[in-house]
């Protein structure tokens, strides 16, 4: 089992967690001036990299807070967290 380290909560078994998205990843807008071929793009196409990434992650059944992981795609190892606001985390390579 993954295990999270929240940054306000402390480490917690990871189906407390919600997963949500890229860091960085930017919302399109306004909504009114966006093509639907930018939306699509927004919604559905990742880079799916190999390696360590930062991603948003929800503690939806403890703090009910948002963080930043940084965690390896390949092995899962989480290397840092931090409250969003801080600094980000270094992605190593």
């Amino acid at each position: 089992m993954l295990l999270i380290p929240c940054p306000w909560c402390g480490l917690r078994a990871e189906p407390e967690f919600r997963w949500g998205g890229e860091v960085p990843l930017v919302r399109p807008g306004p909504p009114e001036t966006v093509s639907e071929r930018a939306w699509a793009e927004y919604l559905f196409m990742r880079d799916n990299p190999k390696g360590f990434v930062r991603e948003r992650w929800l503690h939806a059944v403890g703090c009910r807070q948002w963080f930043v992981v940084v965690r390896s795609t390949v092995t899962h190892e989480i290397r840092a967290t931090a409250r969003f606001g801080e600094p980000l985390p270094e992605v190593p390579s």
